[in-house]
């Protein structure tokens, strides 16, 4: 027999979603707490003329807060790594790794290889 957790999001008495992790079920919670305060703001807006309208706008700006935040400004977009290069480094361009790079402080360089002795067999006659 298998164990399931799971993890119900209930307003109002109402169960909302069900997850299946902790982290999720506290994000859609939190999202509804957003809807809940966006809602009687966008009520006094004219351009949304029906209840269903004002819910999806809510939803939509409660979902995309990230962007909504930088958008007023509240908040700075995040740096995004420049892609690598798909193509290698032109032969002239190459550099090798030990030009020009000291070895780190407290790192003994390795000792150069030794050279192997010459094996003598003596015959017997």
């Amino acid at each position: 027999m298998a164990v399931i957790t799971q993890y119900v999001v209930v307003r109002n008495g109402e169960e909302k979603m069900t997850f299946t992790s902790k982290a999720e079920a506290d994000a859609h919670d939190k999202m509804l707490d957003m809807v809940d305060e966006l809602v009687p703001l966008l009520e006094g807006c004219e351009a949304l003329s029906s209840e269903q309208q004002v819910e999806d706008m809510a939803f939509f700006l409660a979902r995309e807060r990230e962007q909504v935040l930088i958008a007023l400004g509240a908040k700075k977009p995040a740096k995004k790594k420049a892609p690598k290069p798909a193509t290698p480094a032109e032969p002239s361009e190459a550099v090798e790794p030990s030009a020009g790079v000291e070895p780190s402080a407290g790192v003994e360089p390795a000792a150069p290889a030794a050279k192997p002795k010459p094996v003598t067999t003596e015959e017997t006659s």
